[in-house]
């Protein structure tokens, strides 16, 4: 077997490594097997094959890597999940909300919570507010009219 065959199985392993490390490192390292495979099948040296295995994978590193980052999580989903899609929502009091008094509940969607003022403001039942942030199992509001 001679040594650009072995410089292509292992750009084929690594393409192959790829797979399961969708990052684009290993394949950098894969072109740069392909282009010292072919360096070999010239007949360059195994010095020169090595110096263009290292050019390549620092090329395809730094400009095509980014490039096919960029192409590969165009589309991701962007959208907020969990109590991260809570915040900015309007809901509706179903306790009055007394900071002092360490009262207070919202409907939000079919969920209730426990809800405290964000300014400290009182809030009675009925008013429709606004979810400002979540710490642990508590929401933090204001009324619509006044923030949100």
């Amino acid at each position: 077997m001679e040594i650009w065959q072995l410089w292509i199985i292992a750009g084929v392993i690594l393409f192959i490594l790829e797979i399961f490390t969708p990052v684009f490192v290993e394949a950098s390292f894969g072109i740069g097997c392909f282009m010292a495979a072919l360096t070999a099948a010239l007949g360059g040296s195994v010095t020169v094959q090595f110096i263009v295995f290292g050019l390549t994978v620092i090329v395809v590193f730094f400009t095509v890597r980014p490039l096919f980052m960029k192409v590969s999580h165009r589309y991701s989903d962007k959208r907020k999940i969990g109590v991260e899609a809570l915040i900015g929502k309007t809901c509706l009091v179903t306790e009055a909300i007394d900071n002092d008094k360490n009262t207070g509940r919202v409907q939000i969607g079919g969920e209730n919570w426990k809800a405290s003022s964000e300014n400290g403001e009182p809030i009675p039942e009925g008013e429709k507010v606004v979810v400002k942030r979540i710490e642990g199992i508590t929401v933090y509001v204001v009324k619509l009219t006044s923030g949100g």
